[in-house]
C-alpha cells in the first residue's frame, strides 16, 4: 500500500483525470455515531473530517474500480449514546441504502447492533478494538486501536520522570471506560507505579468534587483521566487547577486543551499527557505518515469547520483511506472482496506508519491494527509530540498483564459474550463501584 491516500494526494495535487465514461450510481457509505450528547467530541468531528475526504474523492471523479469511476456518498444517522437509537440508525441506514461500509465509534451502541450487522455481513469499523471477537468477523479496527495505545503515553511518562511513583485514576463505566482503565491498570504495573485511588463513575458523568477529591485525598504523583469523555475531562482538570493540584495529569483525550489552558493556565497545563496530536505538529513532517501532508488535511478542516478539532477528526477518514486502498487491490466495493483484500495488504500502513494485524490473544480475533502512536504533551499553551511509541514492542513484553486486568474487568471477549473458553463461565463482569 502506498503511504498517501487517493485522497490526500489530490489535495496536494489539485486534480487527477478523470474517466470520460462519466458518474454511475453512488457508492453508499454508513456513519452512525454520536453527533450529539456527552459523546459528540468522539463523533460528529469524525463526520466533518469524512466530508472532507468525499469532497476530495468526488471533485477527482469518484472511486476507481471495474473501468469506471464512482463517486461516494456519506449518509450519517446520529445515535448519540443510546444503544436502542444505535440499532435504529442500522435499520434505516441499510434498509435505505446499499451500504458498502459502515463506520462506528463502537463500545455499547456497537454491541446493540453487532448481531443485525453481522447476519448482513456488513464490513463494519470501530474504533474500539474492545468491540472484537470471533463472533464480528465483518468488524474491523484499522484506524484507532483504543484503548491499547495508551499504554505509550505511561511508558513514556515512567522513563522521562521515574520520580513519580504512584497514580489515582477514573474512568466511567461504560464500554469505552472500562477497557481504557483495565489497559491504565496494565501499564501502570509494568511501570512499576502504584495505583492509590480507583473511582470508577456513572457513564453519563458524576459529581466531579466526588470523583476528584477523594483522588486528591492520596496526594498521588499523577491523576490519570483515563478515556472519560471531554465534558468531564474539562470538569475534572479546572478541579484539579482549583485545588491547587501540583502533580502530574494522564489523560487519553484532550480535546478543545485550549480551552482549558484559558480557563486554568499555561503553568498548569504545561507537560500535561495524551495521545492525539495536532495536525500541524512539526514531528508529522518528518513521519512516514499516511495522510499526504497532514497539515494540509488539518488547514481545511478547521477552515470548514473552525474551533472543533478533536482526537477523532481524522480517524474516520484514515478508515475511508484504508478502506479504498483495499477497493483499488479487489477492484470491487463487494464488502468480503474488500475485507480481504484489506488482510492480504501485506505492508500495511495505518495512521502513524507500519501497523500489523493483531488482536487474537485478547479479542479472539486479528482485526485490529497495530504500530506506532504518538505520545503528546501541552508544551507552552500547544500540543507536541514527544515520541512515536510501539504498541506491538510493549505487548511482546506484557500481554500477560493486559490479559490479567481486561479479565478482571469481564472485558475479555469470552466474558462480554458470556461464554466459557476455558473452566467456568466468565459471564458476569466483576466492576467495582
Amino acid at each position: 500500500m502506498e503511504s498517501s491516500s487517493f485522497a490526500q494526494r489530490l489535495a496536494v495535487s489539485g486534480s487527477m483525470p478523470r474517466m470520460s465514461v462519466g458518474m454511475a450510481k453512488p457508492v453508499d457509505i454508513g456513519f452512525l455515531a454520536p453527533l450529539s450528547g456527552q459523546v459528540e467530541s468522539w463523533g460528529l468531528p469524525g463526520l466533518h473530517g469524512c466530508r472532507i475526504w468525499e469532497q476530495w474523492i468526488n471533485k477527482a471523479g469518484g472511486l476507481l474500480f471495474g473501468g469506471r469511476r464512482y463517486p461516494i456518498s456519506i449518509h450519517a444517522h446520529d445515535c448519540g449514546s443510546d444503544p436502542k437509537e444505535a440499532l435504529e440508525g442500522a435499520r434505516e441506514l441499510v434498509q435505505n441504502h446499499d451500504i458498502k461500509l459502515m463506520m462506528m465509534l463502537g463500545g455499547d451502541s456497537f454491541a446493540a447492533v453487532s448481531n443485525f450487522l453481522r447476519d448482513r455481513r456488513i464490513l463494519t469499523s470501530t474504533l474500539l478494538p474492545s468491540d472484537l471477537s470471533p463472533d464480528t468477523p465483518y468488524l474491523i479496527a484499522p484506524s484507532e486501536v483504543h484503548p491499547i495505545y495508551v499504554v505509550t503515553g505511561v511508558d513514556w511518562l515512567a522513563r522521562q520522570r521515574p520520580e513519580l511513583k504512584t497514580v489515582a485514576l477514573c474512568a466511567q463505566q461504560d464500554g469505552m471506560g472500562l477497557p481504557s482503565l483495565a489497559t491504565y491498570r496494565a501499564a501502570f504495573r509494568a511501570a512499576g507505579i502504584k495505583m492509590v485511588k480507583e473511582t470508577q463513575y456513572p457513564a453519563e458523568g458524576g459529581d466531579v468534587a466526588a470523583i476528584v477529591q477523594p483522588m486528591l485525598d492520596q496526594n498521588p504523583d499523577i491523576l490519570c483521566w483515563c478515556t472519560s469523555y471531554t465534558p468531564m475531562v474539562h470538569a475534572m482538570t479546572e478541579y484539579a487547577f482549583a485545588a491547587n493540584y501540583k502533580g502530574q495529569i494522564l489523560t487519553c483525550t484532550l480535546d478543545h486543551y485550549e480551552a482549558l489552558v484559558a480557563k486554568t493556565s499555561p503553568e498548569f497545563m504545561e507537560g500535561v499527557v495524551f495521545q492525539f496530536p495536532d495536525f500541524d505538529d512539526p514531528a508529522l513532517r518528518e513521519k512516514a505518515f499516511f495522510f499526504n501532508q497532514p497539515n494540509v488535511f488539518y488547514e481545511e478542516y478547521n477552515n470548514r469547520f473552525p474551533n472543533s478539532w478533536s482526537a477523532v477528526s481524522w480517524e474516520y477518514a484514515a478508515i475511508l483511506d484504508i478502506w479504498h486502498a483495499a477497493v483499488e487491490k479487489a477492484d470491487t466495493v463487494s464488502p468480503m472482496s474488500v475485507l480481504a483484500a484489506m488482510k492480504q495488504l501485506g505492508h500495511v500502513t495505518h495512521a502513524f506508519g507500519h501497523a500489523e494485524w493483531w488482536g487474537q490473544d485478547v479479542f479472539g480475533i486479528d482485526n485490529a491494527l497495530i504500530g506506532d502512536w504518538p505520545v503528546v504533551t501541552v508544551q507552552d499553551g500547544k500540543a507536541r509530540i514527544v515520541e512515536f511509541g510501539s504498541i506491538p514492542q510493549w505487548l511482546a513484553a506484557h500481554s500477560d498483564l493486559l490479559k490479567t486486568e481486561m479479565t478482571n474487568l469481564g472485558q475479555m471477549w469470552e466474558q462480554r459474550l458470556g461464554r466459557s473458553v476455558q473452566g467456568p463461565a466468565l459471564g458476569t463482569r466483576n466492576v467495582k463501584v
